[in-house]
């Protein structure tokens, strides 16, 4: 295999070049860019636009076995000039996966083979304790790190209460507190980024995602925009984007999402819970609903103030949700598999009049 100049900048390590069978003839890239059904790679040979080669297409079972932002592919480079044609999608170390919007029963890959995942709410009207519950369990379940980024400090007038706030639902995850408005404003995310690693910033619109991005770039490459009158967030990143950093680190940035929603998350509902989890081991009757059974941990945690009811409603939430989206799937698999039987039956049928 040829020796890796450029790609090994963009995160291309002995994991993924493992992956890649022995007689390949093919170019491995990362998709750096998505827009309108093609994709923008870089490889040893530069940046090339790619599409997917109808015989990939074709064997994805799934939306999600798609290409994302983040991934490696190999592609057949086409040498010709036009665009490159994406041949194989490598094994991904890790995804941020949601519901997809609007979309009752397909899964959307946000960012693919990400380390750290900043997990951005700004300081102001955008301060939500039970959303940030929402993007904690799906950044577990991703198999990145998930990290806060409290952002816009200046819009703060009691940051020390909501940095509380925000601890006592962030179990085990690190809290980071920026400005923008300063100019040093953003060095509290650069211990989290090195040569070799990408971070995915994830948030609502209007947050400053784009902002501190630019800070990390060293330049005003990303367009920015104010707040709307009330204190919410603008639109201005309509894209995912994977941009290389002076220092040898990757961002990706992400257009601000109006939903979040659950898919297949039991694993990170749980690790974010996790003092509810605890407390209902405790529970007297294994099975106990946590409704009116005597001896429930729940009901007297709630009882007691050791448990605020509005957690505890969204653990219920959440859960609820996911069970939901599971059931679905599991509905769908076999609706598919008797509809293949009675297609089947039909087939085997004598027609009539003959």
């Amino acid at each position: 295999m040829k020796q890796i100049i450029n790609i090994k900048k963009y995160g291309f390590s002995e994991e993924f070049s493992n992956a890649i069978p022995q007689e390949n003839s093919l170019e491995p890239g990362r998709v750096l860019a998505q827009e309108k059904g093609f994709y923008r790679i870089i490889a040893d040979k530069g940046e090339k636009l790619a599409e997917m080669s109808g015989k990939f297409r074709f064997q994805r079972a799934v939306s999600c076995e798609y290409p994302a932002v983040g991934d490696f592919v190999l592609v057949n480079w086409n040498e010709s000039g036009n665009s490159a044609m994406i041949e194989a999608l490598l094994p991904r170390k890790s995804a941020f996966i949601r519901k997809a919007a609007g979309e009752s029963q397909k899964e959307q890959v946000v960012a693919a083979n990400i380390d750290t995942v900043f997990l951005c709410m700004a300081l102001n009207k955008d301060f939500n304790l039970r959303r940030l519950e929402r993007y904690i369990s799906i950044a577990w379940d991703s198999g990145a790190m998930p990290v806060v980024v409290l952002t816009k400090s200046d819009l703060c007038d009691d940051l020390a209460n909501k940095f509380s706030e925000v601890s006592s639902v962030a179990f085990g995850v690190d809290i980071l507190v920026t400005n923008s408005m300063e100019e040093n404003g953003y060095k509290e995310l650069l211990p989290f980024i090195s040569e070799g690693k990408t971070i995915a910033f994830i948030g609502s619109s209007g947050v400053g995602k784009s902002t501190l991005i630019n800070r990390l770039l060293g330049q005003e490459y990303l367009k920015t925009n104010g707040l709307r009158n009330d204190d919410k967030g603008r639109h201005t990143t309509t894209r995912r984007e994977l941009f290389l950093l002076p220092s040898g680190g990757m961002v990706i940035d992400t257009p601000g999402m109006r939903e979040l929603g659950m898919w297949d998350n039991d694993t990170g509902i749980e690790r974010t819970f996790a003092d509810i989890e605890e407390l209902a081991v405790q529970c007297k009757f294994r099975n106990c609903t946590h409704t009116s059974e005597p001896g429930c941990a729940i009901r007297r945690a709630l009882e007691l103030g050791e448990l605020q009811t509005d957690r505890w409603q969204s653990y219920q939430k959440l859960k609820a949700e996911n069970d939901y989206m599971e059931d679905k799937e599991s509905y769908l698999i076999a609706k598919g598999k008797r509809e293949k039987e009675i297609s089947k039956l039909i087939k085997k049928m004598p027609i009539k009049g003959q």
